[in-house]
């Protein structure tokens, strides 16, 4: 992860997404718990069956789904293969106005329900 810059991963077994493990995993997971980095199993601590998304779903509604879940990455699958990663780094550029008009959307939709 510190080789590529990357603040997630994704575990795969037969090419089918099984976790993710993400630099938050290593602080609490692994440090904080004083564990072994060199003999600590990457299933003990990685989460696992993430949240994802499918490809074809808007940016908004992934960075919608991330704050409201309460993480910064997640996988993007299809058919249980990942095909990328979304990061809360994302957003940093101008589809952060699509999250805004996502999140507006779903508050009135919720209005609309009540």
């Amino acid at each position: 992860m510190a080789r590529r810059k990357v603040g997630a991963v994704m575990v795969t077994r037969d090419e089918k997404l099984v976790g993710i493990f993400t630099e938050r995993d290593v602080v609490f997971r692994v440090i904080a718990l004083d564990l072994d980095v060199k003999s600590t199993l990457l299933a003990d601590v990685m989460t696992p069956s993430p949240v994802t998304i499918d490809p074809g779903k808007s940016f908004g509604y992934a960075l919608l789904l991330m704050h409201q879940n309460g993480f910064r990455h997640m996988p993007v699958t299809e058919d249980g293969k990942p095909v990328g990663m979304v990061s809360a780094r994302h957003a940093l550029d101008p589809d952060l106005e699509e999250f805004a008009a996502e999140s507006h959307r779903r508050e009135q939709i919720m209005r609309e329900m009540k």
